[in-house]
Parts: structure tokens; C-alpha cells; sequence
């Protein structure tokens, strides 16, 4: 049995459909005129990454979780140098996984918040090798190790900025007004 099709029903070769325009209102005209227009973009990286550069935390620490298992190894980072170039802000530092330690470098860009963070040193025990890197899409906080190889599923890196210790002066004094 051959199913019927009830909207199949072909046009003519040379047959003319006729053009309606869809309903117009007062503002349409200005609309694609403004619709020409390029957006007007109000955030400047430029001058978000020159504040990172200045306030970003330069203490971190956090935990390396690889994705083969294991124990979650303890992470601390150590930026020595943060610099604006553009909308990406250069940066500088020490990264010590477990107990060994490796210098990094990286760019973090201020307006997609991604990072890229390599490692130029091996880190032995820990599965982190040169050539990979740690790929983050919500800047330091959260990140992907890319291994280098195949071989490596890679692991998640997880870092919070370590709080500025201040020292102590005895009690707080409070104003009355």
C-alpha cells in the first residue's frame, strides 16, 4: 500500500507565487535601519585586563584531580608577574602539585575570561608533563589539563585565590556614630 500524501501537491514548472510582506509597524523603518548599524559594545577589555593585571590575586591553591583516579593531589600557585598586553594579561609564576614543583606561564584573556596555562617544567608523579597545559574557561578557578599525548585522560585543576592574611591589632574599635 502506498501512503498518500496530501500536502504533496507539486506547483507547475514556471507557476508564480505571489510576495506578501509581513506586517509593518511604525518603528520597522528605524528598526532595520538600526539593524544596519553595528552593536555598540559598552565593556573595554583593554582596560579590564589592566585592572587584573593590578588586582589579581597572586596567591592560589586548590586541588589537581586526575581523571585516570586517584588520590586529589593539593595545588598551590604562585604568580610572580601579571602584565597587561591588549585584552589578555601575561602572567608569570610557580605551580608545586603534590610536592613537586614547575614554573608556569600563561595568558588570561579579560574578556572571555579564558586561560591558558602551561607548564615548563615536568612534574614528576604527578602525570602533568611539558607540552600540556591547563585550559580554563572561568579564568583560574576552574581548569582542564590538556596532556600532551593520547595516552593521558588529563585532569581537573580547581583553585580559590588564598586570602591576604592581615595582621592583628588587638580589637576592633567601633565609632559610635
Amino acid at each position: 500500500m502506498i501512503p498518500l500524501l496530501l500536502a504533496a501537491n507539486p506547483l507547475p514548472v514556471g507557476s508564480y507565487v505571489p510576495f506578501t510582506p509581513p506586517a509593518t509597524s511604525p518603528l520597522a523603518g528605524q528598526a532595520s535601519f538600526l539593524g544596519e548599524m553595528a552593536p555598540v559594545e559598552t565593556f573595554d577589555p583593554v582596560a579590564r585586563a589592566g585592572v587584573l593585571a593590578q588586582q589579581m590575586p597572586r596567591q592560589w591553591s586548590g586541588t589537581y584531580q586526575p581523571f585516570a583516579g586517584g588520590a586529589p593531589l593539593t595545588v598551590e600557585l604562585t604568580l610572580a608577574s601579571a602584565t597587561a598586553l591588549g585584552q589578555m594579561v601575561d602572567v608569570r609564576g610557580q605551580i608545586t602539585v603534590g610536592s613537586a614543583s614547575a614554573p608556569v606561564q600563561g595568558n588570561l584573556n579579560a574578556k572571555s575570561d579564558q586561560l591558558d596555562l602551561l607548564l615548563l617544567g615536568k612534574l614528576e608523579m604527578t602525570g602533568l608533563e611539558i607540552g600540556g597545559g591547563f585550559l580554563g574557561l572561568q579564568g583560574f578557578g576552574l581548569s582542564g589539563w590538556v596532556a600532551p599525548r593520547l595516552t593521558n585522560p588529563g585532569g581537573q585543576l580547581v583553585l580559590t585565590p588564598v586570602a591576604a592574611s592581615t595582621p592583628s591589632s588587638g580589637q576592633v574599635i567601633r565609632g559610635l556614630w
